[in-house]
């Protein structure tokens, strides 16, 4: 799906009744989690909520969404894989952990583990 498309669509509605306080506007509560559910990082929302005088955490915002029990669209694919590299000791010694996971069923698909990291090391891994 386009990303235009994602921010075209609309919820035209979204249940509130989670809120205990009214510390927080029920607007800038919906702005928040909209502005989420549009593509915006947690952090992002929280500046932008800030440009309304509106002062919340990026924890705050992310509870909003959660108790609202809305996520934002996966934009994950079937042919997409996640792959990260993590510096592990072992013995003493630094030693950078690459690995490929599929992100619909969790599953390693490859690991490696190489002794320095760099561009050369992850072109490799790749």
């Amino acid at each position: 799906m386009a990303e235009i498309e994602r921010l075209s669509e609309r919820i035209t509605w979204i249940d509130l009744s989670f809120v205990e306080r009214d510390r927080t506007p029920r607007w800038a509560i919906e702005l928040g989690i909209r502005s989420h559910l549009a593509g915006m990082s947690l952090r992002e929302v929280s500046k932008h909520l800030e440009l309304f005088g509106i002062s919340r955490s990026h924890v705050a915002i992310h509870n909003w969404v959660h108790k609202a029990d809305l996520q934002p669209i996966s934009t994950v694919s079937e042919d997409q894989l996640a792959v990260d590299e993590k510096m592990i000791r072992l013995h003493g010694q630094k030693f950078w952990l690459y690995a490929a996971v599929d992100p619909q069923t969790n599953e390693i698909l490859h690991l490696s583990l190489y002794p320095t990291a760099n561009k050369q090391t992850t072109r490799w891994f790749l």
